[in-house]
């Protein structure tokens, strides 16, 4: 059976992690990135595997990369803290490696559960995202949010989903919209965008309109709604902070 290495980075993941990790738990090397966690995150991963690294943030990017280059194996699923990988996937992932396949990574459908539903449109679902790499074959991008992978070959689909417990409070949603927004907004300005009004007005309306109507959110009941409005206030936010940091710097 070919070997599979799995990473997954952390801060303050403690409510998460033990689940995440034992749903991984047929995998041949685990590694845990930590960011410096104040809670028992640390405790919890290493009680599950002792390839624990905890050190000063990265950045999304350089935080996986890291976990690649202690990884044992050249193939690499990699997860969040908060998802899980049923055992139908599991064995599918096992499945498909042991065969040497062609392709330089696979793709998964994330479901996603949102105050207490499955999200089923939305453009959430089924959202394929490549998880499971050839380490050889593929890098993680520099990008400050939404980080993804450079692939270098064919991908492939994972025909079982992967589960995704996002957001399971408006708080937390919203705590983290306020992150990630102040990184999406830096990675605009490093790309020299200049903010205008119709990114102000026009976008999020825009990325309402395409969530709730034409992905069908409004199929996923007030949980739809709900994401289209915080998804359009996510785009206003993020062009907000670009244009707070164009005005400032003007000064």
């Amino acid at each position: 059976m070919t070997p599979i290495s799995a990473i997954i980075i952390t801060k303050n993941e403690g409510d998460n992690i033990e689940e995440c990790l034992k749903s991984i738990s047929w995998a041949d090397d685990i590694i845990v990135v930590d960011a410096e966690s104040k809670d028992d995150t640390v405790v919890k991963a290493k009680a599950i595997t002792p390839n624990v690294f905890v050190q000063p943030w990265l950045g999304f990017a350089q935080a996986k990369q890291f976990g690649v280059s202690k990884a044992k194996h050249d193939w690499i699923l990699w997860l969040d803290a908060d998802e899980r990988v049923p055992a139908d996937l599991g064995s599918e992932i096992r499945e498909r490696v042991s065969t040497d396949p062609p392709e330089a990574a696979f793709a998964v459908a994330r479901r996603a559960y949102f105050l207490g539903r499955w999200i089923k449109h939305s453009g959430w679902y089924p959202g394929y995202v490549p998880r499971l790499f050839h380490c050889k074959r593929a890098n993680f991008n520099s990008a400050a949010v939404h980080e993804g992978l450079e692939i270098n070959g064919a991908i492939g689909r994972l025909r079982h989903d992967l589960l995704h417990y996002t957001d399971p409070t408006i708080y937390h949603y919203i705590a983290k919209l306020n992150r990630y927004t102040t990184l999406a907004g830096e990675d605009l300005r490093q790309k020299e965008k200049i903010p205008s009004v119709s990114d102000l007005l026009l976008r999020p309306l825009w990325q309402f309109l395409k969530m709730y109507l034409f992905r069908l959110g409004f199929l996923d009941g007030m949980q739809g709604l709900i994401l289209a409005l915080f998804s359009s206030a996510y785009v206003f936010t993020k062009y907000c902070k670009l244009m707070e940091k164009t005005l400032l710097s003007k000064q």
